[in-house]
């Protein structure tokens, strides 16, 4: 089962990158989406779900092994 984390290559928050990383596309086009979506809807609703998902969601933890 795939999780949903916000990445640690990120710009703001890491939360377009994690969504990239989750569907499987470059986190760019999440990015432009988020850009085409504020400026159609002059920036209300896609900043508002910008801060919730970067509140709600986890961060990724890039844990190494020691057993290697």
């Amino acid at each position: 089962m795939k999780k949903l984390y916000k990445t640690n290559e990120k710009v703001i928050s890491g939360v377009c990158g994690g969504l990239g990383v989750y569907f499987g596309i470059d986190p760019v086009i999440i990015r432009i989406l988020f850009i085409v979506f504020f400026i159609t809807t002059l920036g209300v609703y896609p900043i508002i779900a910008y801060f919730i998902m970067s509140a709600i969601i986890p961060v990724e933890n890039n844990i190494i092994d020691s057993n290697n």
